[in-house]
């Protein structure tokens, strides 16, 4: 959200399971019974193939391992619907707080906070096995193409190690609208080359850490699909220039819509991101009130979480593609409870698109907020009941994600 704008654990075998996103098929060596579950219209969806040699189960393009007694012979149906997604969390947003003005530092602690330990102890044990940390770049980096900020690198660093001993991976976000203070990238005051920059030198901080995922920018918005698109690539190439592996979330214009990817022209634009390592997927969001924009309580209906998911779901796999869902919420009422369900089911239904989700929002200082999942005075918020079914459970620690995921 724009801030201006305001379970399982997979026993399928005797033993632990591990579970990696990566290619789909097996080791050249590996012997496979190959079986699917075939949808309407004779396509298959679903594809498990099972290695008896190298100890290796996939199920589409999940490659499940581990330390597991014996594979069978015959390999295991496992349906979509019958398992949450696999990376599942929530934004942990006070990051982002406050107005930002040139030559101002934020006050770390009474304009903006991260998250502390007791929160993601509270969300990994509810089953968050991911957590989106929006943060503002120039707090970052307060001269544009100078040094990171000693003390916000710490801070962001201490998140980072806290949530990956709790098996959870960080999304980090600048979340800034592709901007600059209020100048857009691309613009002559915030050039491609300063974003280029900048996710240079942050993500060679984590070079090989695949529980750190690098999301581009929360959200850009009013600025053409080409003038994002350049600087997209031009941070990915910066990205993997310093020597990064993560895995890379990059959204599209129009505050990166899922209902109007198409209709934003993100479905063409964006099929020109070029990756060299070929691992990133596509950030949407997506809310369920009448305008999309995330600020009203009330939701359109019971089913417009899936309705407004169908246009980019079908694009992903047209193109073979994958998405994150980033931010999505719902208030206390029977209509948006059930959107969400909805919402979240048919995604499990598509996992050969959707990868995960992480609902907006929660942190300690959001208070009364419509679609707060905070905890209030040590209780559950309403909305967790929908969301804790979800969740994953299945800690980060235990699923790796490699190259390539297209």
């Amino acid at each position: 959200m724009n801030f201006l704008r305001l379970t399982s654990i997979f026993s399928l075998f005797a033993g632990t399971i591990y579970l990696m996103l990566g290619p789909s098929g097996t080791p050249a060596q590996a012997k496979q019974n190959i079986h699917t579950d075939p949808l309407a219209g004779g396509q298959s969806r679903l594809a498990v193939k099972a290695s008896v040699e190298s100890k290796v189960l996939y199920v589409n393009d999940i490659q499940l391992t581990g330390p597991v007694k014996t594979i069978p012979q015959k390999a295991v149906i496992v349906h979509h619907a019958a398992r949450p997604l696999y990376f599942t969390g929530v934004n942990l947003a006070c990051g982002c707080f406050g107005e930002r003005k040139p030559g101002v530092i934020a006050a770390y602690g009474s304009q903006y906070i991260f998250p502390s330990e007791s929160e993601l102890d509270y969300f990994a044990h509810k089953g968050s096995n991911v957590i989106r940390l929006p943060f503002r770049w120039m707090d970052l980096q307060p001269v544009l193409n100078g040094t990171l900020d000693t003390a916000e690198l710490n801070r962001i660093q201490n998140v980072v190690k806290a949530a990956n001993a709790r098996g959870q991976v960080v999304l980090l976000d600048p979340h800034d609208s592709a901007r600059y203070y209020d100048k857009v990238i691309g613009s002559p005051e915030v050039p491609y080359a300063a974003f280029a920059d900048f996710w240079g030198r942050l993500a060679s901080q984590f070079p090989t850490n695949s529980r750190v995922w690098l999301g581009l920018v929360n959200e850009p918005n009013n600025m053409p699909g080409a003038q994002w698109l350049r600087a997209a690539n031009a941070a990915i190439a910066s990205i993997r220039k310093a020597g990064a592996k993560n895995l890379i979330l990059v959204p599209g214009i129009a505050w990166t819509g899922a209902y109007s990817w198409v209709s934003s022209g993100n479905s063409k634009t964006m099929l020109g991101v070029v990756d060299p390592q070929n691992y990133y997927i596509f950030e949407v969001h997506q809310y369920l009130d009448p305008d999309s924009s995330g600020t009203h309580p009330e939701a359109v209906s019971a089913t417009i979480g899936s309705e407004r998911l169908k246009v980019f779901t079908l694009w992903c796999r047209q193109h073979h593609q994958r998405g994150f869902l980033g931010e999505f919420g719902a208030a206390n009422n029977p209509t948006a409870l059930l959107a969400t369900e909805d919402m979240l089911t048919y995604m499990e239904q598509n996992q050969d698109v959707w990868v995960g989700f992480t609902w907006w929002a929660a942190g300690a200082w959001w208070g009364d907020y419509i679609f707060t999942v905070e905890p209030k005075n040590g209780q559950d918020r309403p909305q967790m009941a929908t969301l804790e079914s979800h969740l994953q459970k299945v800690p980060a620690s235990r699923i790796k994600v490699t190259n390539s995921i297209h």
